[in-house]
């Protein structure tokens, strides 16, 4: 039976771990890391670190999980960081005030929520997963001072929220500095052969190579991802733009959602986005994407297809096959035939004390429907609202008691009993 690590060459290895990266430091060594994986079958250990600060994840996050699956496909050794103890200084990356730490009991809680979420794309069977705080526990006040001394603070000034904090005179405070050392000394500690991470953390990864190269250990190749854009991002001018993925705007793909959110969020997205989407998510291979593409290209594949092929493989990814297949035919009868959802929630909600009727946006924003009053009119006067089946154009609309389906979007859908 061919090992892992010996049915791909190095080259293609290369073309998939790296697809979609920003910054790849340095590609010569990270060749000759492969080659000599490959030669010796001896994997690499791949290190991902993340502080276990934002327990939900969605799909923003898994950019560098499905890369760390791709590269544990191939065999590697994927070590899963989970920094409980550096989560307790607060990663400074992209602030622009100092963030306060997390409490132990804090720490503990999210770390078990990461390690449930992570599961549902690594193999925990082939994942290591270990804890900063196993070697900075027993690290004495002599050993931090001394790491500290490692690195001039006119570097630490190099980094860009550093930089812009300090000329706009807002507070940085010294263990700020510390968390660039640490993230990199953990990259010691692991002897990591590759880390991954976000672009905005090249700062902290270019410092693992620096404390490895000063231990007399090969420098880790620092490979870094994109921050995906949410699903409300377009092309423009030949550049997909929109903000990033996050559950704040509600451009989110949240991979505990269920199959059928999952599946009608990915179909919403436009067509230029959804190849993005496959880039940076997908299992499948780049000559498979490169084949589909084509199809959708010569009018074989029809957009909506290849779309709905995306959807499925993320639905089935965080649920079962069976799911989504059952979430793929629910889409199509809702929105393709017109048809209502199998399953509408139903909700209850008391007219205010003295009133016989209650605003369609009031009622809304209480159903859940929206986020607030003013979400609601936007809704009603974009057209994207119906009651009982029929468009609503007048947001100054009241309710009298009784029991209404309301639609709002396209997959938002309420039954609401009055009284």
């Amino acid at each position: 039976m061919t090992s892992p690590l010996r049915a791909a060459t190095p080259e293609e290895q290369f073309q998939e771990v790296t697809r979609g990266a920003v910054d790849l430091h340095v590609k010569s060594e990270f060749m000759e890391k492969l080659k000599r994986s490959y030669e010796t079958e001896t994997p690499l250990v791949i290190k991902a670190g993340f502080d276990p600060t934002a327990p939900d994840l969605h799909l923003g996050h898994t950019v560098l999980l499905f890369r760390l699956k791709r590269f544990q496909d191939f065999g590697h050794k994927v070590s899963f960081l989970i920094g409980d103890f550096t989560a307790m200084i607060g990663d400074p990356t992209g602030k622009s005030a100092t963030r306060p730490p997390l409490s132990r009991e804090q720490v503990v809680a999210n770390a078990e929520t990461y390690k449930a979420q992570v599961f549902k794309i690594l193999d925990p069977e082939k994942t290591a997963v270990c804890f900063n705080s196993e070697w900075y526990s027993k690290m004495s006040a002599e050993g931090l001072i001394r790491l500290a001394a490692r690195y001039p603070v006119a570097r630490m000034l190099e980094r860009d929220d550093f930089k812009k904090r300090f000329k706009e005179g807002r507070s940085i405070s010294i263990h700020e500095f510390l968390y660039p050392l640490l993230q990199g000394y953990d990259s010691v500690m692991m002897k990591a052969d590759v880390e991954l991470g976000g672009k905005d953390q090249l700062f902290n990864l270019l410092v693992g190579r620096e404390l490895m190269k000063e231990e007399g250990l090969a420098p880790q190749i620092v490979l870094t991802n994109p921050i995906l854009e949410g699903l409300d991002a377009k092309l423009v001018d030949g550049e997909i733009t929109g903000a990033k993925m996050s559950k704040s705007l509600g451009n989110y793909v949240g991979i505990a959602e269920s199959a059928d959110q999952i599946f009608g969020k990915l179909m919403s997205i436009t067509d230029d986005l959804m190849w993005r989407y496959y880039d940076l998510l997908s299992a499948k291979s780049s000559a498979e994407i490169a084949a589909l593409k084509a199809g959708v290209a010569d009018g074989s594949v029809h957009p909506r297809a290849a779309k709905a092929a995306f959807a499925r493989e993320i639905a089935a990814r965080f649920h079962s096959a069976e799911a989504a297949e059952a979430a793929a035919a629910e889409f199509d009868r809702v929105h393709a035939q017109r048809a209502l959802p199998t399953e509408i929630e139903t909700r209850e909600i008391h007219l205010p004390e003295g009133k016989s009727e209650m605003g369609l946006l009031s009622v809304m924003a209480a159903g859940g429907l929206s986020a607030s009053n003013s979400e609601a009119r936007r809704l009603v006067t974009q057209g994207a609202v119906s009651l009982n089946g029929s468009k609503v154009s007048n947001p100054a609309m009241n309710l009298s008691p009784g029991e209404y389906l309301i639609q709002a979007g396209k997959r938002k859908f309420l039954k609401i009993h009055l009284t």
